[in-house]
């Protein structure tokens, strides 16, 4: 209780992790509309129903979304003043764009999509599907600029005689090497998402015996889409951000591994429990040579473990991140063979019916977001104790006005809001599935098809 810095993490990872529940949906349905809009101009009206049944829970998720992502931006405010009066230079410019340009975009074009069929037609219905998907990427692209320059810090920023960071190179902010790395592998991981989610939906409905061809489009588009991301997250995407985690945060590496000595040749830990007391992994499971290839591309290289560096420039929670890490990383890999057994199913013409086939993919729903959840808990508490990693420290950035009580107070008042927000979500889509895709709207009126 007496350590504000504690609760003010706390706070903003409660919010933050709740809030990205949706947009991650978002940004991977985005992709599933273009597809089935696109499916239907070719004439199959299938496809316009499993347009207009995702649109309208692409909708609530967007609204959801839009809700609990107001405090965050509070936050920056009351909980990390420090920061914000640091970075606020910087960092200001792509959250102010994130805000006024994708947002509005997006949210302009979702109401198109959600009840303008009929008005628009076809070819302009299937625009504005586009137009939801590139505002959606967009918004999360300059989110990721701004996470990036925290990761990485490139020289697109003067630091004034004051100690404020100033921007002196937009485009440079933008083109972070960093920053495409970390978008490749968010958005593709939001396309993985959307996938699982499509296709328990669809698999909900064979096991149900209701609604057959949407059933079949839905399990065919997801887990075949699904198939293709999953591996994408894991190579180039995932490959390429690990060699630059190795390269500019080779201390969070180490922790991600539980690496305290270093050498060439450096096995990677399949299981095992870090012991920070001691300085070492227990019960390790290891595949030899396999973390230097990983980190460098050759198994002699070196790679450097914690006992390299300053104990204070460790990462904080060396046990949380090293789980995080080995969660996200297993997961994908379950993800791929999961997928891999579903398109063979689909290939043979069995994924319909393949009913412990099906209840795996309707249960595996939630596994997606607690992968992404702990990728971008790798990320952050990878990143520490620096906010701007090498320039300014967590320590220093949070607001020294609030005191812990206030910060545990407002925690305890988002997670009985969110709680509420969270019944009204789970009451709203579990409506629209019920209701089924024939009874999706078009145009304002229900379709019966």
């Amino acid at each position: 209780m007496t350590d504000p810095s504690f609760w003010h993490r706390l706070q903003f990872s409660f919010t933050i992790v709740y809030h990205y529940l949706f947009p991650q949906l978002t940004m991977g349905l985005g992709v599933f509309l273009v597809i089935f809009k696109w499916r239907a101009l070719r004439g199959n009206a299938g496809y316009d129903v499993a347009t207009r049944f995702w649109s309208h829970l692409f909708g609530i998720n967007f609204a959801f979304g839009v809700v609990t992502g107001f405090p965050m931006e509070f936050q920056f405010g009351t909980n990390w003043a420090r920061f914000s009066s640091y970075a606020g230079g910087v960092i200001g410019q792509t959250l102010a764009l994130e805000g006024m340009f994708a947002f509005f975009l997006e949210s302009a074009f979702v109401y198109a999509l959600v009840w303008g069929e009929r008005k628009l037609g076809p070819r302009k219905h299937f625009a504005a599907a586009v137009a939801v998907c590139a505002g959606s990427w967009l918004s999360g692209y300059f989110i990721i600029a701004t996470n990036a320059f925290m990761q990485h810090p490139i020289a697109a920023y003067q630091t004034g005689a004051d100690g404020r960071l100033s921007l002196t190179d937009f485009w440079g902010l933008l083109a972070n090497p960093w920053a495409l790395a970390e978008y490749a592998h968010n958005m593709t991981a939001s396309v993985v998402t959307a996938s699982f989610v499509v296709a328990a939906v669809g698999a909900f409905y064979a096991l149900k015996g209701i609604h057959p061809e949407q059933a079949r489009i839905f399990l065919r588009t997801g887990v075949g889409v699904g198939l293709v991301a999953a591996v994408v997250v894991a190579f180039p995407t995932g490959d390429h951000q690990a060699k630059l985690v190795a390269r500019y945060q080779p201390a969070s590496l180490a922790a991600m591994e539980g690496r305290f000595e270093s050498g060439p040749r450096a096995s990677l830990t399949f299981i095992g429990q870090p012991n920070v007391r001691e300085h070492r992994i227990d019960n390790a499971i290891h595949a030899p040579m396999l973390l230097s290839i990983l980190a460098y591309g050759t198994p002699s290289r070196s790679v450097q473990g914690l006992n390299d560096f300053d104990p204070k420039d460790w990462p904080t929670n060396i046990e949380l991140l090293y789980y995080s890490f080995h969660v996200m990383a297993g997961l994908g890999t379950m993800f791929i063979a999961l997928l891999a057994l579903a398109n063979f199913a689909r290939f043979r013409g069995a994924l319909e019916r393949w009913r412990p086939l099906l209840w795996v993919l309707m249960l595996a729903f939630p596994f997606p977001y607690i992968a992404t959840t702990a990728g971008w808990m790798t990320a952050e508490l990878g990143r520490q104790p620096w906010l701007v990693y090498g320039l300014f420290r967590t320590a220093d950035g949070f607001s020294d006005s609030v005191s812990s009580g206030n910060a545990l107070f407002t925690l305890i008042g988002f997670c009985g809001l969110y709680f509420v927000l969270g019944l009204l979500y789970v009451f709203l889509v579990l409506r629209d599935i019920d209701h089924g895709p024939t009874q999706a709207r078009h145009g304002g009126a229900a379709v019966h098809g």
